[in-house]
């Protein structure tokens, strides 16, 4: 992984300026073995030789179990090269994230179903554009990464901004903080929150691909995915087992340009309007 960072992640909600100077690459590496001729050889005489003082048993376990920890390798170093989240980037957290796995969504493009319970009944998002392109590559549960289409660094200082100025113009009701969710990066978090997620956080978004994640409405999710603007979190599903996070869990796609983060205000718009019942303007820097 190449990493240079010209801020601290952690310290980005508090900077003097507000904003963020960051570039990572996100990768991940596919898992393949490649022997020369002289690895080749030695592994032949090693499974001869094995299979003449080994006890069969134990060879057919290290057969298997060789290949099994160099892929369980592979998969921990991807996990560490998706850069810091949520999940603490030690063995512990892989542990619990690979757990997790057997639980996941198989479908991130599918809204969850409404509650009929839980207010607003309904979700302010109804005729948003096609985003242009197709939808970037995305991995990992927490962190959760665009491994392609990077956001763009003005536009994620315009909207960083815009979301500082709206806490400045309602100070009551909005408050701008490190997530408490991914525990990096800048959130945006709501004193008053009717739908409660991560101590009132309404979104946050990640220093190093610029994506976000934040909570939906329902119906604002079905119009999201419809659209090509984000997927669902992996880890956000409804089942026997209790998920970490609540099915409204939206990945949304960095902005790329400025008609881009025009479409994500709107979004964050409406994930103030889930969290809050409230209808809030993000207007940005020269707009009225």
């Amino acid at each position: 992984m190449s990493l240079t960072v010209t801020s601290e992640p952690c310290q980005a909600a508090s900077d003097e300026q507000g904003q963020v100077s960051i570039n990572m690459v996100i990768r991940q590496d596919p898992f393949y073995i490649t022997l020369d001729a002289s690895a080749l050889l030695a592994l032949s005489v090693l499974l001869v030789l094995g299979m003449h003082f080994i006890d069969w048993i134990v060879l057919e376990f290290l057969i298997i179990a060789v290949p099994v920890a160099l892929l369980i390798h592979n998969d921990y170093l991807n996990f560490l090269k998706l850069g810091p989240g949520g999940t603490p980037p030690t063995p512990s957290g892989y542990a619990r994230l690979t757990w997790y796995r057997l639980f996941t969504l198989r479908d991130p493009f599918t809204a969850p179903p409404r509650d009929t319970v839980k207010q607003p009944s309904a979700g302010i998002l109804s005729d948003l554009p096609y985003r242009p392109g197709p939808r970037p590559s995305v991995a990992g549960l927490a962190p959760q990464r665009q491994l392609d289409q990077h956001g763009s660094l003005p536009e994620y200082n315009r909207l960083r901004a815009a979301i500082e100025a709206l806490t400045v113009r309602e100070p009551k009701d909005f408050v701008t903080a490190t997530s408490c969710l991914e525990k990096h990066g800048f959130a945006l978090f709501s004193r008053h929150p009717l739908n409660v997620c991560g101590n009132g956080e309404i979104c946050h978004i990640h220093n190093s691909d610029r994506s976000m994640h934040m909570n939906l409405h329902p119906d604002d999710i079905g119009e999201v995915l419809k659209k090509g603007w984000g997927q669902r979190h992996p880890m956000a599903w409804k089942g026997w087992i209790q998920a970490p996070l609540p099915t409204t869990f939206t990945m949304i796609y960095a902005p790329r340009n400025e008609s881009d983060l025009r479409i994500v205000c709107r979004i964050i718009e409406a994930a103030i309007w889930y969290v809050n019942a409230e209808k809030v303007d993000i207007t940005l820097a020269g707009e009225r």
